[in-house]
């Protein structure tokens, strides 16, 4: 009988360099997409999974991050006083039960691998989720959950994937694949940020998976790979090269990447632009916007 997936690691360690200098206060992942920061968006994503334990690697200066996640008496208290109840009702779905958050940290930046790594003992003998919250993605039904569902039915291990322009190609962890079912690729190889030309695929892998605990023992193993990071990439091919496997997933839903300024941006435009309660006032100034432009060309 296959385990649940009911733990998942969030890698929060970064410093988000390239939102400076916000970040230089403000850890990235608390930095707000709307009205929620990334972060909300990650836990919800996991939540619909079906995940119970969530689990942080985090480093110094993230205290803002765990105060997030913690009770706010005092603002409750006058919430309730002046019968703000759908902001009580907001601010509630951010709290975090006792025993179902856990921090570690990451003392070095090693790298994803790595980070991975230094949840070992949270996660024993049991398959985990790993998310990525610099990876907004927008689906009907939640990436995450789409995948866990998939999973019940392949075992193994198994990546978020998504056709990328071959020019980007090398920016990511490129898929090598073995057999194409449609929204499901049987993985043959992993090939991390592989220079234009020698990308098996344009398949790329985004960030959230789904691991086997050997996975630990893999990164046990490893030494530093591309960029002098340990890559996860790395212990995922492990796998293969055992004789494991290793599933890609091709998700329904778009994904943004807001550990860019650009993708940020795009995310705050799209997320807007669905909210009922913003859409048509944002829609009619992002329109007046581009006629102005274009009357100015």
């Amino acid at each position: 009988m296959k385990k649940r997936v009911t733990k998942a690691i969030f890698p929060v360690a970064g410093l988000g360099t390239r939102f400076l200098p916000a970040t230089k206060a403000v850890p990235k992942e608390i930095m707000t997409l709307v009205d929620r920061p990334l972060i909300q968006y990650a836990i919800d994503e996991a939540r619909a999974a079906g995940i119970k334990e969530f689990i942080f690697v985090t480093s110094r200066g993230k205290s803002a991050l765990e105060d997030y996640f913690d009770i706010a008496p005092e603002l409750e208290s006058t919430l309730r006083k002046k019968g703000k109840t759908e902001m009580l009702d907001m601010l509630k779905a951010t709290n975090m039960d006792s025993g179902a958050i856990a921090y570690i940290r990451q003392h070095k930046a090693l790298g994803l691998g790595h980070a991975v790594w230094c949840a070992r003992r949270l996660v024993g003998n049991e398959p985990f989720a790993v998310i990525l919250p610099d990876d907004v993605i927008a689906a009907e039904k939640p990436c995450l959950q789409q995948m866990v569902e998939a999973h019940e039915e392949t075992g193994g291990c198994m990546v978020a994937a998504m056709e990328v322009p071959e020019e980007k190609a090398s920016s990511y962890g490129v898929i090598d694949v073995k057999e194409d079912f449609g929204s499901m690729v049987s993985v043959k190889g992993l090939v991390e940020k592989p220079p234009i030309e020698e990308a098996p695929s344009n398949l790329a892998v985004i960030g959230r998976y789904i691991l086997t605990p050997k996975i630990m023992q893999n990164l046990n193993k490893i030494k530093t790979g591309s960029g002098g990071e340990v890559q996860l990439t790395d212990a995922i091919d492990a796998e293969l090269r055992e004789g494991r496997d290793v599933f890609g997933y091709r998700f329904r839903g778009q994904r943004f990447d807001c550990g860019s300024k650009a993708g940020f941006l795009q995310a705050t435009v799209a997320f807007g632009m669905a909210r009922p309660d913003l859409g048509e006032e944002f829609g009619a100034y992002l329109r007046e916007m581009m006629s102005m432009q274009q009357a100015a060309q």
